[in-house]
């Protein structure tokens, strides 16, 4: 091992000199082709290929190179922590999460007090949202090097910033980490290159800046020569493709959005926000398939982001695969980042069951789930009570919605749905009154308008009283197929034939965007206006 520093010692030596990395490598080359089996050139070559690779001012494509040259140098010096090292980084840049966890692992083998393998384990378990997992290697790194851990605090400090559950405790160690981070950074060389790094991003503020002003101004293609001219010069730099890709989709130009966003996938496979941007644009486009499939690789890389689950489950349920659609949804509830969040997931959920899958059983555990979430939400009460009534448990229907006026007595939806609770028991003085109430507490509310004329003009035969009602569930809603429906048929009994056609002809225009009523039950009373 010894003799292999030595020659490495002497190779960096001999290259230092090159100011070009091109120059250095041919160099290089040249010198293993007079001594195949020089250990030390070897590495130095997967080291200067690294260097190239990772060079934002050229194309990433020498990975490969790097590690056969590891490879290569491995076969000299097979209990080399060392170079299982490099090959992990190697792969770990390659984007081949867990074969770079395998080289990490032997580099750990081969010497168990190899601080920087167990940093690069958290990092590989942090892509691939193994949280727990990358929190006991930032530790075994920061055991080993306490006063030079910088980078492994700074992970920590973004673990504890994304874990679902945020306790003040965490929030304390969260700043307590970011603080260590701070004060081991100048004892730790390789934070200090990552830091050095991210500063050199500050010689493209001007051009960013330059292309956000003109993107502002409405100088949009001139931001596009700007950043395409940049990325002639950085073909490295992946943010300028991702940029690209969003101005390429303000402007509508959705194909050459999406071979921007796939450009930067292309160098950074796990670019979370290429991966984002590519789904919503394919969402935009209506291409379900390709929003199912990008949602898919987010999951793979991130399988702990309820988001992507619930965002895929979505487009499931669009695509009428209710059923991957349900599960989806039930693995977002499962991980539950925020009780918040989980209960709107969980009302969704019921909704599924209840409209699509007709299980009222189902609904009602869904809805309940989100109560024990967020036992506040007024909308968990209507669906809850909604999906009762549709069980014809009416008792229990009306016990959820006196619950929730408990909470906001004014809430002009549950008394309009305590109206039709009451109406289909049969108390019609009971539902005048919920209905009043909720028109009270809404004068707009259209649904209570109609459904109050209905009763007008079906069970207490007020017929102008019920025309009233219809003509204000029309005014504030003009594309009411039902009340141009209701209304029909109370001009219709009035004796206005001319008058209640044209209303079902506009109901009848009006349901073919709205579905909410049987087209044929249109027609017949269309027909039998001119019948008699």
């Amino acid at each position: 091992m010894f003799r292999l520093r030595y020659q490495q010692e002497k190779a960096n030596k001999e290259f230092k000199v090159n100011n070009s990395l091109q120059k250095a490598i041919e160099n290089c080359q040249i010198e293993l082709a007079k001594d195949p089996t020089n250990a030390a050139l070897h590495v130095r070559l997967g080291d200067l290929y690294i260097e190239w690779h990772l060079d934002i001012h050229q194309a990433r494509q020498y990975i490969d190179e790097a590690i056969t040259e590891y490879q290569r140098a491995l076969e000299s010096y097979i209990n080399s922590a060392e170079i299982y090292f490099k090959i992990g980084m190697a792969f770990y840049y390659k984007n081949e999460i867990d074969r770079a966890i395998n080289y990490f692992n032997l580099a750990v083998e081969k010497d168990p007090k190899n601080a920087d393998s167990y940093y690069m384990l958290a990092c590989c378990h942090t892509k691939k949202a193994h949280f727990p997992d990358a929190m006991d290697f930032t530790e075994k790194a920061i055991k080993l090097k306490p006063f030079s851990s910088s980078r492994a605090h700074f992970l920590r400090y973004n673990l504890y910033r994304v874990m679902s559950v945020k306790t003040f405790k965490t929030k304390m160690k969260r700043h307590k980490e970011f603080l260590l981070s701070v004060l081991t950074l100048p004892f730790d060389k390789n934070a200090i290159k990552a830091v050095a790094k991210v500063i050199s991003y500050f010689q493209f503020m001007p051009m960013l800046i330059h292309g956000w002003i003109l993107v502002a101004r409405n100088g949009i293609d001139k931001a596009v020569d700007l950043y395409r001219s940049a990325l002639e010069k950085a073909p490295g730099f992946i943010l300028l493709y991702c940029l690209l890709g969003d101005i390429y989709r303000a402007m509508g130009r959705y194909e050459d959005a999406i071979l921007e966003y796939k450009m930067a996938i292309i160098m950074d496979s796990l670019n979370i926000t290429a991966y984002r941007s590519l789904c919503s644009v394919y969402e935009e486009l209506g291409d379900l398939d390709s929003a199912v499939e990008s949602y898919q690789k987010l999951i793979e890389i991130q399988p702990n982001a309820a988001e992507y689950y619930s965002n895929l489950a979505n487009i499931l349920y669009l695509k009428g695969d209710v059923k991957d659609a349900i599960s989806y949804y039930q693995n977002a509830i499962t991980l539950n980042p925020r009780p918040e969040w989980t209960s709107i997931i969980a009302q969704t959920l019921g909704y599924v069951f209840q409209e699509s899958e007709k299980n009222a059983d189902a609904a009602i555990s869904a809805y309940q789930s989100a109560y024990l979430l967020t036992p506040t939400d007024i909308d968990i009460f209507i669906n809850l009570g909604s999906a009762f009534y549709d069980k014809q448990e009416y008792n229990n229907a009306l016990t959820v919605y006196r619950r929730a006026l408990e909470l906001d007595p004014t809430n002009a939806k549950i008394h309009c749905n305590l109206g039709f609770l009451h109406w289909g028991k049969g108390d019609i003085d009971e539902a005048i009154k919920e209905y009043e109430l909720s028109i009270k507490y809404d004068s707009t509310y259209d649904i209570a308008y109609n459904n109050l004329g209905v009763i007008y003009l079906d069970d207490l035969g007020r017929v102008q009283q019920a025309i009233d009602l219809f003509e204000k569930a029309i005014h504030y809603n003009p594309n009411y197929a039902l009340a141009h429906y209701n209304l029909g048929r109370s001009i219709a009994i009035k004796g206005d034939k001319v008058e209640a056609a044209k209303l079902y002809q506009i109901a009848m225009d009006l349901n073919n965007v709205t579905n909410e009523l049987d087209p044929q039950e249109i027609t017949d009373k269309i027909q039998g206006l001119f019948d008699s």
